[in-house]
């Protein structure tokens, strides 16, 4: 048995980490290492970063909202009582300490101790035997204004985060946030109307009452949706929106009228209930229209297909959504989404795209599918989205990169993104970077690529930075990189 002083001292995470060959190391700490972060897809909130919230305990930081972990714990015949109960900071921690020690092969092992060591400069490994020392270090830091929120941004070098955010949403704390020079990453919210699009959820109906006061507008039918929809992301536009984002689950039927879709907005709001194929015209019919105002604004509609939610009903009744009690999907959705994507792209409002699938299964026909749709309005303007939600382990992420690069051009690829809710989770970064490192090196040291090591080292750079910068920008990513990113790779690199 490993004596207690000895498993205080194991150390995990070291500067070659992950990186598997000399041209791997050689690609991320010349290339990739120090680049800023620019992360499209969050759950972060606006209002804790203009607030500048302190986290008063490390357990306060990493579980108020980071299901990741709660599932972990769950997994490790936790009680519920430690992960999202009443439980103290000090216990809930020991037992997250617990759950980690069982986990190898989990992406949390490896995310849990590139947060402790960026963030905190822990080295050692978090085990039962050393939680209690490292409970109270990661404390002592976190209660001083260093350690406030947006300074754990400013130690992760972060440029640029979108929040998540329904079109009813006051905007206040991105405009406060744009305001203040004081706050070094730019925040920006994307759109989010799956509010609207969920024609079938009980709260539809109120919605449209919630939706039309924040236009002074009655929303009787289906134009009017439409009409204040568009003010709305006029509203998130002037506000530097350039995403959009959907969770489709279920059917989104492409094939419908205006007239069939006015007649199922007037049926569904006067409380009738539609089947699925009148939710599925509904769905698509709305889905084609917003595509044309994101065409019309420059806005990226993100799609994000395959989840299902609140699986348990039990969770769900405990602790509502978001609860880490969703899964993923085994649908078959290739003929809707071609259908979709094509009715877009031949009435010429298809705009800059990207597809996330949470079923592995997916990968391949989500990557074939934008490859039909291609054009030389950017580089890579349809493109499959980043290791999503139970696929962003390393597995995953290689699985992704190597799908994107025999579909497409690896050098296209807008990289990384957290879709998190914790403002520890920057360091997925430095995962991600060093595993696409670790791939790029393996090709050419096994003969499949030659050893041009500038070449390697720009593509690093593009996907793990500036190809997302441009791609989310409303210039065309064929221009010359922005002068401030151009000055930061001078620098640099």
């Amino acid at each position: 048995m490993v004596k207690k002083d000895k498993v205080k001292k194991l150390q995990f995470i070291h500067e070659n980490f992950l990186l598997t060959t000399k041209t791997a190391e050689t690609l991320y700490h010349s290339y990739a290492e120090r680049l800023p972060v620019y992360d499209y897809h969050s759950h972060l909130s606006a209002e804790e970063m203009y607030k500048n919230h302190v986290y008063a305990t490390i357990s306060e930081a990493w579980f108020s909202n980071d299901h990741y972990k709660w599932r972990l714990m769950r997994s490790d015949g936790i009680p519920e009582k430690y992960i999202t109960g009443d439980a103290d900071a000090y216990s809930k921690f020991v037992r997250y300490a617990q759950a980690v020690q069982d986990a190898p092969g989990n992406p949390l092992y490896h995310w849990t101790h590139l947060e402790l060591l960026r963030y905190f400069g822990i080295t050692e490994c978090l085990t039962v035997e050393s939680a209690p020392e490292i409970f109270g270090r990661c404390n002592e830091l976190l209660g001083t204004e260093p350690y406030s929120v947006r300074k754990l941004l400013e130690k992760q070098h972060v440029d640029t985060i979108f929040t998540t955010n329904d079109p009813a949403e006051d905007l206040k704390y991105h405009e406060l946030l744009a305001q203040d020079k004081s706050c070094t990453t730019h925040v920006y919210p994307a759109f989010r109307p799956d509010n609207a699009l969920n024609i079938d959820r009980d709260s539809f109906p109120d919605y449209m009452q919630t939706l039309g006061m924040t236009e002074d507008t009655e929303i009787k039918n289906v134009g009017t949706l439409l009409a204040v929809l568009e003010k709305r992301l006029a509203y998130f536009c002037a506000r530097g929106c350039t995403a959009s984002d959907h969770s489709l689950e279920g059917e989104f039927q492409s094939d419908t009228t205006e007239e069939k879709v006015e007649s199922l907005f007037s049926k569904r709001l006067a409380g009738d209930r539609l089947s699925e194929k009148e939710t599925a015209e509904y769905k698509g019919f709305l889905l084609e229209n917003l595509a044309r105002l994101y065409r019309k604004n420059a806005v990226v509609m993100q799609l994000h297909i395959g989840a299902v939610r609140n699986v348990s009903s039990r969770l769900f009744a405990l602790l509502g959504a978001n609860a880490g009690c969703d899964s993923m999907d085994d649908g078959k959705y290739a003929v809707q989404l071609g259908a979709l994507l094509d009715d877009m792209d031949s009435g010429g409002n298809l705009p800059k795209t990207v597809v996330y699938g949470l079923n592995p299964a997916d990968a391949p026909m989500i990557a074939g599918l934008c490859g039909d749709f291609q054009n030389s309005s950017a580089r890579g303007n349809i493109q499959p989205g980043p290791a999503w939600w139970f696929n962003d382990s390393k597995a995953g992420i290689e699985r992704q990169l190597s799908l994107f690069a025999r579909y497409g051009t690896l050098a296209n690829c807008i990289g990384m993104t957290t879709d998190s809710r914790s403002f520890l989770s920057f360091p997925r970064h430095e995962y991600f970077r060093r595993i696409l490192c670790s791939l790029l090196g393996a090709w050419v040291e096994n003969g499949e690529y030659p050893a041009d090591i500038p070449c390697l080292g720009n593509m690093a750079v593009r996907i793990s930075f500036t190809n997302a910068k441009e791609f989310f920008s409303r210039c065309s990513v064929n221009k010359p990189v922005e002068p401030d990113t151009a000055e930061f790779l001078q620098e640099n690199i």
